[in-house]
């Protein structure tokens, strides 16, 4: 038994320390509340926050444009610019910039 002899083994003859070495290695990757599994939960609870923060952004957002909506001169100009809607008695020109316009193949 010349292995168990030597001095960087020497420490794991005793069997409290044994017995710590496997419930540490089994605490870190093994349990269910594993330092794994706890790294994969952090992950993905910054990720929800990002996107919490996001949606949040978007409500305010969505809430500016429901309230510029709710009066006519607003939902006159979102249907003028977006459904280019008109009066009557108006003509509409819409003008496009040539770096807006796709480029066609001269080969036709």
């Amino acid at each position: 038994m010349k292995i168990f002899n030597n001095r960087y083994l020497k420490p794991f003859k005793n069997i409290y320390i044994l017995v710590l070495l496997v419930f540490v290695i089994w605490m870190l990757f093994f349990d269910a509340h594993s330092l794994l599994f706890h790294n994969e939960l952090n992950k993905e609870i910054e990720e929800l926050e990002y996107q919490k923060e996001h949606y949040k952004n978007e409500i305010v957002k969505d809430n500016k444009a429901i309230k510029e909506l709710s009066t006519e001169e607003g939902t006159e100009r979102a249907a003028r610019e977006n459904y280019y809607m008109k009066k009557a008695n108006e003509d509409i020109f819409i003008i496009e910039y040539e770096d807006s316009i796709a480029k066609q193949d001269k080969d036709d």
